[in-house]
């Protein structure tokens, strides 16, 4: 099923609330606050809306005296930096706390995979015994044909637990696979987050692009 989309007004409005709270402004606290949607569109579209506003700053600042220009230069310069070091501090953040969700499904998988994989030879070793017994009890039967009727009771028993350890190996086999689906789940997402600190760095990048050019333009004045 498809994500829902939530349009752009909503999203914007969820980034004004974020940030009024003094919080950091990523996909997943976006996605958190609307309730929904993917977490690269809902960053998306905060970043363009954050690029028009800039732009639309930038505009009239051609027409600005040389003293306001300056002061306008220095802020931005200053904002800028700023905007950097907040990303800096957001990526590493994000990757810390990814690494570290990881490392703990990671571990706790570890752990309960080495729990299954004792659980199954046990379990293995249980049937061979099983498996033993009901040759042993074949042979008796064969041998002993007055006590028929008893070795048969006997062998319906141990029919019964080794479907019963049959079902326990598969459900252990089905566990195991639920937690290494879970593992790559995680491994997944730490990978998202990472691109997603990439994304943003880029755009600090051309935020500060953008802040050279018109320092330069100003400059020129």
């Amino acid at each position: 099923m498809r994500p829902v989309e939530f349009p752009p007004e909503e999203i914007i409005k969820a980034g004004h609330e974020l940030r009024a709270a003094a919080r950091n402004i990523t996909g997943f606290a976006l996605r958190q606050k609307i309730g929904g949607g993917n977490h690269s569109r809902l960053k998306q579209v905060w970043d363009e809306y954050l690029n028009s506003q800039v732009a639309a700053k930038i505009d009239p600042v051609a027409e600005l005296p040389v003293e306001v220009a300056e002061e306008v230069a220095t802020v931005t310069k200053a904002l800028a930096e700023s905007l950097m070091a907040m990303a800096v501090e957001v990526n590493n953040k994000a990757v810390k706390a990814a690494e570290r969700h990881v490392a703990e499904i990671i571990r706790s998988t570890g752990e309960h995979r080495e729990q299954a994989e004792r659980e199954l030879a046990d379990a293995s070793q249980t049937v061979e015994d099983l498996e033993t017994k009901l040759d042993e009890a074949r042979e008796n039967a064969e041998e002993l044909g007055n006590r028929l009727a008893e070795t048969q009771t006997e062998h319906q028993a141990q029919a019964v637990k080794f479907a019963q350890v049959s079902e326990r190996l598969a459900l252990i086999e089905e566990e195991r696979n639920r937690y290494e689906q879970q593992a790559d789940q995680m491994r997944n997402e730490r990978d998202t987050a990472r691109e997603d600190a990439a994304k943003l760095r880029g755009l600090v990048e051309g935020l500060q692009t953008q802040v050279k050019d018109l320092m330069q333009a100003l400059g020129s004045r």
